[in-house]
């Protein structure tokens, strides 16, 4: 029978990874000089001679995954690695040598494989990591020639924020000499902002900024960041002398060792993190006054071929077009439309779907108030409902996540700007765990009835589940592990929202609208952001589609079109994502009828890491031919 083809048209949305390692000018990736021994014997060729094409390859992968991670001090933190203090005490190279160092390493690494590895010669999970990294350092090719044309600070991230929530969430002070790396750190932002300021005056001046309505927020997130104490007369502490201050303080060293520590922390707040965010901010004033109201890529340099870039950047699909993307979110959008209208009859609701969006928009039922008794109450009911899937979870997985997850309110320094919930992977060792992060500055934007759906799409079964199963396959290459593609990750998160009415969740038909009205979401996303980008639609333009074709607030709207302005062509890649995991489920249990399982689906999806969708399509075309073979005999 005729397998599921790989490409599809209203599929394939994959992102690059977040960023590329940088690195010093000058290093190399060209494997040792084998060694002799004393005999003569070359250990290296007899080593080489026992291994697999696999193995060999594999070793390969780990020597390039620890050299780009001896690069990265940042990199090293997230993952839990902080023995080399040195490092722990360093940022990542963010210069331009760096990055072309960085672009001719992926080029040189593609010819070496290409040159020194056989394909036809490895198992399947090897090929399946040939392709991945292949990919890898296609897309990052050709990425590279497009870094002129992307923002360096916006509103969504940036060093700006990154640099205190490395700090804050991610470096630890288990003893004096972390505390120590934790002040270089400090002193180290100045230098590293003064790289990337020179950088956005260069682009701004090609006018290559972002558009007015960001400075407001780029300015208050920045400003957030110094203030209260040492920065000013405030009685309350900044976030970053708050937080050193805490971890000093657990220390178990004399109080006179915690005092110097402190006084030397808030010397580098003051003379160094003080001056070089005022020094960011001034120069965000000046790009205020420098830029327009215009706000889609085309509006770029090479706006056009950088937008074709970004989706091919966020797709397995290089060809596809911004027309494509838009006519599919067309096409779902009046699907989801027909059926909230099935809600609307079984609430009983009377009136048009604009009429029930804005019902769901205001009526009081649905919203818990912006008090510490509303988020309190909110919080407790969002652990309820993990605790209620998980006790259906193991009829629909077979392999589960042995990391643990916790639900924790996003701090008040950047829930300005923040979506209204997101996940943080845990550490590969499991000494910090995941996190679901709800944002209840405004609890407006938390309504109750997306509650489930925000749970199961960025927790459980969402991306807890993707990216813990990805770290914990302790077979698979290091890279692999860690990578996230967006059409893959956010991808299975929508499916997995889903997955939540065949897993009997979603009892509650206002729930059920919850998660239609997130779908919604993600089909509008295709229509907006090839909106903005290619069909030269305002910002006011797809607030209005928003508002008129989704059930959102307007505040909650507005922030997320600000959000796909500033990262051109990432939100496509949600819908595609599911849509295709989604026809790769249909498929398999038309052809495989009684044998399908679920646990065994997942599996193929989830145990791989994240994968290019035309990958993850050649695996599930390989799962439905084998099983298939089982059963017949």
């Amino acid at each position: 029978m005729t397998k599921l083809p790989i490409w599809l048209t209203t599929a394939s949305m994959a992102a690059l990874l977040a960023a590329c390692s940088p690195t010093p000018s000058g290093d190399t990736d060209v494997p040792p000089e084998p060694t002799a021994t004393a005999s003569g014997a070359n250990t290296s060729d007899t080593a080489a001679s026992e291994q697999t094409e696999g193995e060999r390859l594999y070793a390969w992968y780990s020597e390039l995954f620890e050299a780009d991670l001896a690069r990265s001090p940042q990199q090293q933190t997230g993952l839990g690695r902080i023995d080399d203090l040195d490092a722990y005490g360093q940022w990542d190279d963010v210069s331009d040598e760096a990055a072309a160092a960085a672009q001719q390493r992926r080029i040189d690494r593609l010819a070496h494989m290409r040159e020194h590895f056989d394909f036809d010669a490895l198992d399947r999970d090897a090929r399946v990591s040939w392709r991945v990294f292949e990919y890898l350092q296609e897309t990052g090719i050709r990425q590279y020639e497009f870094r002129d044309q992307t923002y360096v600070f916006t509103q969504m991230f940036g060093p700006h924020t990154g640099m205190p929530s490395t700090l804050i969430g991610q470096h630890r002070v288990e003893s004096t000499e972390h505390a120590e790396a934790y002040i270089s750190r400090l002193n180290g932002i100045g230098p590293v902002f003064d790289i990337l300021i020179e950088r956005a005056d260069a682009r701004a001046e090609a006018g290559v900024m972002p558009p007015r309505f960001a400075f407001q927020y780029l300015t208050g997130n920045t400003r957030a960041v110094i203030t209260g104490a040492p920065f000013d007369d405030s009685d309350a502490a900044s976030p970053l002398l708050a937080d050193f201050t805490a971890k000093v303080n657990a220390l178990e060293i004399d109080d006179a060792a915690k005092a110097d520590l402190i006084a030397r922390g808030t010397a580098a707040l003051t003379d160094v993190v003080g001056p070089a965010y005022e020094r960011l901010i001034a120069m965000f004033e000046r790009h205020e006054q420098m830029t327009d109201d215009r706000d889609g890529a085309w509006k770029l340099p090479r706006g056009e071929a950088y937008y074709q870039s970004q989706l091919a950047a966020f797709t397995t699909l290089p060809d596809l077009s911004p027309q494509e993307v838009h006519d599919t979110g067309l096409a779902e959008i009046e699907r989801i439309h027909g059926e909230m209208r099935g809600i609307m009859d079984a609430v009983g609701f009377e009136g048009t779907l604009q009429d029930f969006f804005e019902f769901m928009r205001t009526d009081e039922q649905f919203y818990y108030p912006s008090t510490d008794e509303g988020r309190a109450r909110y919080m407790a009911e969002v652990n309820d409902v993990f605790d209620r899937v998980r006790g259906v979870i193991p009829d629909y997985f077979d392999t589960l996540p042995e990391g643990e997850m916790v639900v924790r309110e996003v701090e008040p320094y950047r829930a300005a700007g923040s979506p209204s919930a997101f996940y943080n992977t845990g550490t590969l060792d499991g000494s910090r765990p995941g996190v679901y992060y709800a944002n209840t500055l405004n609890m407006r934007n938390l309504p109750v009835y997306q509650m489930e759906t925000l749970a199961y799409h960025e927790g459980i079964p969402g991306h807890h589940f993707q990216l813990t199963l990805a770290q914990e396959q302790e077979g698979t290459p290091m890279f692999q592990r860690f990578l996230y593609l967006s059409a893959f990750g956010e991808g299975w998160a929508l499916y997995a929202e889903s997955l939540g009415k065949d897993m009997g969740m979603f009892t509650d038909p206002y729930q059920d609208f919850g998660r239609l009205a997130y779908e919604l979401w993600r089909a509008g996303r295709l229509v907006v952001d090839t909106g903005i980008h290619s069909l030269q639609w305002s910002r006011e333009d797809a607030i209005d589609y928003l508002r008129e074709n989704t059930s959102f607030t307007e505040e909650e709207i507005t922030r997320e079109v600000e959000r796909y302005i500033v990262w051109p062509g990432q939100a496509t890649s949600y819908k595609t994502g599911q849509m295709r995991i989604r026809q790769l489920r249909d498929y398999a249990q038309a052809e495989l009828g009684d044998a399908f399982d679920y646990g065994e689906f997942h599996d193929v999806v989830l145990t791989n890491g994240s994968l290019p969708l035309a990958v993850l399509t050649q695996l599930i075309n390989d799962y439905v031919e084998e099983t298939r073979a089982e059963t017949a005999q």
